[in-house]
């Protein structure tokens, strides 16, 4: 056997011993690239919870904040209005982008052409990319100018965030039922929509819950919309949306701009609760996505 007959031997071995080295080297690049992310996220919450701990109580979560910091008596403070006032902001946006994005998503999915489609996909893809500050900005223009800042203002910013997050989620779990389901819906002479909202939508319940959770916990901790929207606020517990409303990013922000070491502090205490509440909305979102999505596969 001559020599070149002997290298063709060989050359599929080496190729195999060289895709299989190429390979063993992604593989430690990705847990590289793994643990480096896990390894900042430990590094943020360990600082976070390191700096705000001493001010996590109970009176953080009761009491509002004090009219006059500089007292010769000070009294125990909380951002008690930041709570509520993200809490009033977010329930409204909520109420306003689940609908619309549950809507939006039965249409792309359901109901629309190809071409129509993908346009309204590249729209929400758009309106996700879109920052935050942009929206804050577009809000002003259209709300509160003329009519002052409210937590409906910042509801609706927020909402505008969260809309194409709800509806990109939905779409995606529409697609992952069977389409067998809507064949022998319609074999049986059942309308369009009828079985869209009888029989395709009860099974993406988890999923549009899924991202819903996801939606709010990133519009949770904006700032930005909120300065143009609802910022010029007292230090009262207010539950009122037609009026200005404290939130917990803003307070965070104004909190952090003070001299004074003590709001530093509440404002590291602040900043632990909104993480801890979007590491538990997320969490939450991951196990319900997972069983969402083996309800559909049981079913299809």
């Amino acid at each position: 056997m001559s020599a070149a007959e002997l290298n063709a031997l060989h050359r599929p071995n080496d190729r195999l011993r060289r895709r299989r080295l190429v390979n063993r080297g992604m593989e430690v690049l990705a847990w590289l690239a793994a643990a480096v992310a896990v390894g900042l996220l430990g590094v943020l919450v360990w600082s976070v919870a390191k700096r705000g701990a001493s001010e996590l109580n109970l009176d953080l979560l009761t009491k509002p904040q004090a009219q006059n910091a500089f007292t010769l008596t000070p009294a125990p403070q909380g951002l008690a209005n930041a709570f509520v006032g993200t809490f009033v902001i977010v329930g409204i946006a909520t109420l306003i982008a689940l609908p619309f994005g549950i809507l939006v998503a039965i249409y792309v999915n359901e109901f629309a052409r190809p071409a129509v489609k993908k346009t309204l996909g590249l729209g929400l893809d758009v309106l996700n990319g879109i920052p935050a500050i942009v929206i804050g900005i577009f809000v002003f223009g259209l709300i509160v100018v003329g009519h002052g800042q409210s937590g409906f203002a910042g509801g609706f910013a927020l909402s505008v965030l969260m809309l194409p997050l709800v509806a990109r989620a939905t779409i995606e779990v529409l697609a992952l039922v069977p389409d067998s389901l809507r064949e022998a819906s319609l074999g049986l002479g059942v309308p369009r929509w009828r079985t869209t909202l009888g029989i395709v939508l009860p099974q993406t319940v988890g999923g549009i819950v899924t991202g819903t959770v996801l939606a709010v916990a990133r519009v949770a901790g904006e700032t930005a919309p909120l300065l143009f929207t609802s910022s010029i606020v007292g230090t009262a517990v207010n539950w009122n949306p037609s009026q200005a409303l404290q939130s917990v990013p803003v307070a965070i922000f104004e909190l952090s701009e003070s001299p004074d070491p003590a709001d530093h502090a509440r404002a590291w205490a602040a900043a632990l609760v909104l993480l801890l509440f979007i590491l538990f909305a997320s969490l939450t979102a991951r196990w319900l996505a997972t069983r969402s999505k083996r309800k559909i596969m049981r079913v299809g």
